[in-house]
Protein backbone atom coordinates (compact mmCIF):
# COMPACT_ATOMS: atom_id res chain seq x y z
CA UNK A 1 0.00 0.00 0.00
CA UNK A 2 1.15 3.71 -0.70
CA UNK A 3 0.19 6.93 0.76
CA UNK A 4 -1.24 10.23 -0.11
CA UNK A 5 -1.48 12.84 2.41
CA UNK A 6 -3.61 16.06 1.66
CA UNK A 7 -1.39 18.75 2.82
CA UNK A 8 -2.42 21.74 0.06
CA UNK A 9 -5.32 23.42 2.17
CA UNK A 10 -5.20 26.78 2.92
CA UNK A 11 -6.28 26.16 6.61
CA UNK A 12 -8.40 29.54 7.02
CA UNK A 13 -10.03 27.87 10.00
CA UNK A 14 -7.01 27.70 12.18
CA UNK A 15 -6.11 31.11 11.13
CA UNK A 16 -4.75 33.55 12.52
CA UNK A 17 -2.22 30.34 13.48
CA UNK A 18 -2.16 29.86 9.41
CA UNK A 19 -1.35 33.13 8.76
CA UNK A 20 2.38 32.83 8.38
CA UNK A 21 2.38 28.93 8.34
CA UNK A 22 0.36 26.15 6.18
CA UNK A 23 -1.87 23.75 8.01
CA UNK A 24 0.36 21.08 7.88
CA UNK A 25 3.28 22.87 10.06
CA UNK A 26 0.78 23.57 12.85
CA UNK A 27 2.14 21.65 15.63
CA UNK A 28 0.08 19.32 18.14
CA UNK A 29 2.17 18.55 21.61
CA UNK A 30 5.66 19.85 19.75
CA UNK A 31 5.30 17.33 17.21
CA UNK A 32 3.78 19.00 13.09
CA UNK A 33 0.17 18.02 12.25
CA UNK A 34 2.82 16.56 8.22
CA UNK A 35 4.90 14.85 10.93
CA UNK A 36 2.04 12.91 12.18
CA UNK A 37 0.43 11.61 9.84
CA UNK A 38 3.76 10.28 7.77
CA UNK A 39 5.12 8.62 10.96
CA UNK A 40 1.57 7.05 11.28
CA UNK A 41 1.18 6.06 7.95
CA UNK A 42 4.73 4.85 8.09
CA UNK A 43 3.99 2.93 11.31
CA UNK A 44 1.80 0.65 9.23
CA UNK A 45 4.26 -0.47 6.68
CA UNK A 46 3.66 2.40 3.87
CA UNK A 47 6.97 2.94 2.18
CA UNK A 48 6.37 5.59 -0.43
CA UNK A 49 4.13 8.47 0.37
CA UNK A 50 2.74 11.45 -1.53
CA UNK A 51 2.37 14.83 -0.13
CA UNK A 52 0.25 17.52 -1.87
CA UNK A 53 1.53 20.79 -1.50
CA UNK A 54 0.43 24.67 -2.60
CA UNK A 55 -0.36 26.89 0.82
CA UNK A 56 3.05 27.76 1.97
CA UNK A 57 4.98 25.08 -0.69
CA UNK A 58 8.27 26.06 0.14
CA UNK A 59 7.93 25.71 4.06
CA UNK A 60 6.33 22.08 3.72
CA UNK A 61 8.86 21.01 0.86
CA UNK A 62 12.11 22.54 3.36
CA UNK A 63 10.48 20.41 6.02
CA UNK A 64 10.07 17.36 3.97
CA UNK A 65 13.53 17.33 2.96
CA UNK A 66 15.26 18.27 5.94
CA UNK A 67 13.77 15.17 7.46
CA UNK A 68 14.80 11.21 7.53
CA UNK A 69 11.98 9.43 6.24
CA UNK A 70 11.37 5.75 6.64
CA UNK A 71 9.78 6.03 3.71
CA UNK A 72 10.47 7.71 0.22
CA UNK A 73 8.72 11.11 0.05
CA UNK A 74 7.71 13.19 -2.66
CA UNK A 75 5.67 16.15 -3.42
CA UNK A 76 2.78 16.58 -5.94
CA UNK A 77 3.08 20.55 -6.66
CA UNK A 78 -0.10 22.35 -6.83
CA UNK A 79 1.45 25.84 -6.28
CA UNK A 80 -0.57 27.69 -9.83
CA UNK A 81 -3.47 25.84 -8.25
CA UNK A 82 -5.01 24.48 -6.02
CA UNK A 83 -7.04 21.12 -6.86
CA UNK A 84 -9.23 19.95 -3.95
CA UNK A 85 -9.34 16.52 -2.60
CA UNK A 86 -10.24 15.08 -6.21
CA UNK A 87 -8.08 16.99 -8.20
CA UNK A 88 -5.34 16.71 -5.91
CA UNK A 89 -5.52 13.09 -5.92
CA UNK A 90 -5.56 12.92 -9.91
CA UNK A 91 -2.67 15.57 -10.34
CA UNK A 92 -0.91 13.04 -8.06
CA UNK A 93 -1.37 10.11 -10.36
CA UNK A 94 2.11 9.99 -12.11
CA UNK A 95 3.86 9.62 -8.64
CA UNK A 96 2.46 6.06 -7.99
CA UNK A 97 3.11 2.52 -8.81
CA UNK A 98 -0.22 1.93 -10.38
CA UNK A 99 -0.03 -1.68 -8.81
CA UNK A 100 -0.73 -0.49 -5.09
CA UNK A 101 -3.70 0.23 -3.22
CA UNK A 102 -3.11 3.78 -1.57
CA UNK A 103 -4.50 4.93 1.67
CA UNK A 104 -5.45 8.92 1.26
CA UNK A 105 -5.41 10.63 4.66
CA UNK A 106 -6.19 14.11 5.21
CA UNK A 107 -2.92 15.81 7.33
CA UNK A 108 -5.42 17.24 9.89
CA UNK A 109 -6.82 13.97 11.11
CA UNK A 110 -5.93 11.92 14.29
CA UNK A 111 -7.26 8.69 14.85
CA UNK A 112 -6.38 5.33 16.34
CA UNK A 113 -8.41 3.96 12.93
CA UNK A 114 -6.15 0.38 12.35
CA UNK A 115 -5.31 1.48 8.66
CA UNK A 116 -3.62 -2.17 8.17
CA UNK A 117 -7.99 -3.61 8.77
CA UNK A 118 -9.15 -0.79 6.60
CA UNK A 119 -7.12 -2.11 3.41
CA UNK A 120 -7.76 -5.84 4.67
CA UNK A 121 -11.30 -4.63 4.10
CA UNK A 122 -11.01 -3.40 1.26
CA UNK A 123 -9.59 -5.88 -0.56
CA UNK A 124 -11.96 -8.45 0.81
CA UNK A 125 -14.98 -6.45 0.05
CA UNK A 126 -13.69 -5.93 -3.58
CA UNK A 127 -14.16 -2.03 -3.46
CA UNK A 128 -13.09 0.60 -5.58
CA UNK A 129 -12.69 2.95 -2.77
CA UNK A 130 -13.02 2.57 0.80
CA UNK A 131 -14.32 5.41 3.23
CA UNK A 132 -13.73 5.39 6.93
CA UNK A 133 -16.88 7.00 8.44
CA UNK A 134 -18.58 7.59 11.98
CA UNK A 135 -21.53 8.36 13.15
CA UNK A 136 -21.09 12.31 14.61
CA UNK A 137 -22.96 15.23 14.29
CA UNK A 138 -21.97 17.11 10.78
CA UNK A 139 -24.05 18.80 7.73
CA UNK A 140 -22.65 16.26 5.19
CA UNK A 141 -23.22 13.24 5.62
CA UNK A 142 -23.35 9.70 3.49
CA UNK A 143 -25.96 6.66 3.05
CA UNK A 144 -24.91 3.20 2.77
CA UNK A 145 -26.98 0.68 1.94
CA UNK A 146 -27.29 -3.02 4.01
CA UNK A 147 -24.14 -4.52 2.35
CA UNK A 148 -22.14 -1.34 2.95
CA UNK A 149 -21.95 -0.03 -0.68
CA UNK A 150 -22.82 3.99 -0.80
CA UNK A 151 -26.00 5.39 -2.16
CA UNK A 152 -25.75 8.79 -2.27
CA UNK A 153 -25.70 11.85 0.15
CA UNK A 154 -27.59 11.92 2.67
CA UNK A 155 -30.28 13.89 5.74
CA UNK A 156 -29.18 11.02 7.70
CA UNK A 157 -26.18 8.44 7.60
CA UNK A 158 -22.58 8.63 8.02
CA UNK A 159 -19.66 10.99 8.17
CA UNK A 160 -16.94 10.78 6.04
CA UNK A 161 -13.54 10.70 8.47
CA UNK A 162 -10.79 11.75 5.97
CA UNK A 163 -9.51 8.49 5.85
CA UNK A 164 -10.04 6.47 2.52
CA UNK A 165 -8.39 3.49 1.03
CA UNK A 166 -8.68 3.55 -3.26
CA UNK A 167 -7.76 1.13 -5.75
CA UNK A 168 -4.86 2.37 -8.23
CA UNK A 169 -7.83 1.81 -10.60
CA UNK A 170 -9.86 4.66 -9.57
CA UNK A 171 -7.38 7.14 -11.14
CA UNK A 172 -8.96 6.53 -14.87
CA UNK A 173 -12.65 7.13 -13.86
CA UNK A 174 -11.35 10.73 -12.51
CA UNK A 175 -12.13 13.94 -14.37
CA UNK A 176 -8.79 15.75 -16.06
CA UNK A 177 -6.97 17.61 -12.95
CA UNK A 178 -7.15 21.21 -15.21
CA UNK A 179 -9.83 22.38 -11.95
CA UNK A 180 -10.64 21.71 -8.74
CA UNK A 181 -13.13 19.41 -7.46
CA UNK A 182 -13.91 17.53 -4.55
CA UNK A 183 -13.14 13.44 -4.21
CA UNK A 184 -16.95 12.84 -2.02
CA UNK A 185 -18.44 13.99 -5.01
CA UNK A 186 -16.75 11.29 -7.34
CA UNK A 187 -17.04 9.05 -4.80
CA UNK A 188 -21.13 9.59 -5.43
CA UNK A 189 -21.13 9.83 -8.80
CA UNK A 190 -19.09 6.28 -9.21
CA UNK A 191 -21.14 4.67 -6.48
CA UNK A 192 -24.53 5.72 -9.04
CA UNK A 193 -22.36 4.26 -11.92
CA UNK A 194 -22.47 1.11 -10.27
CA UNK A 195 -18.55 0.97 -8.93
CA UNK A 196 -18.33 -0.34 -5.01
CA UNK A 197 -17.83 2.35 -3.00
CA UNK A 198 -17.83 0.72 0.78
CA UNK A 199 -18.25 2.05 4.41
CA UNK A 200 -15.84 1.37 6.97
CA UNK A 201 -17.34 2.47 10.37
CA UNK A 202 -15.08 3.35 13.13
CA UNK A 203 -15.29 4.65 16.77
CA UNK A 204 -15.94 8.42 16.72
CA UNK A 205 -14.55 8.89 20.64
CA UNK A 206 -10.73 8.15 19.02
CA UNK A 207 -10.87 10.65 16.03
CA UNK A 208 -10.15 14.38 16.10
CA UNK A 209 -10.47 16.74 12.44
CA UNK A 210 -7.00 19.37 13.67
CA UNK A 211 -8.87 21.87 11.51
CA UNK A 212 -10.20 24.37 14.29
CA UNK A 213 -8.40 25.95 17.10
CA UNK A 214 -11.22 23.94 19.50
CA UNK A 215 -10.25 21.05 18.11
CA UNK A 216 -6.54 21.30 18.16
CA UNK A 217 -6.59 22.47 21.53
CA UNK A 218 -8.56 18.43 22.39
CA UNK A 219 -5.89 17.25 20.41
CA UNK A 220 -3.28 18.64 22.73
CA UNK A 221 -4.89 17.36 25.65
CA UNK A 222 -5.19 14.05 24.05
CA UNK A 223 -1.75 13.61 22.86
CA UNK A 224 -0.29 14.68 26.17
CA UNK A 225 -2.35 12.17 27.95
Amino acid sequence: MEGFILAAGLGTRLRPLTDDRPKALVEVGGTTLLERAIRRLEGVGIGHIVINVHHFADMVTAFVRRHDWQARVDISDERSLLLDTGGGLKHAASLFSGRENILIHNVDILSDVDLRDVERRHIADGNLATLCVSRRPTRRLLAFNAAGCLEGRADEGLAFSGISVVAPALFALLPEDDHPYPIIDQYVRLAHEGHRIGAYEHAADRWLDVGKPETLEKARQWTAS
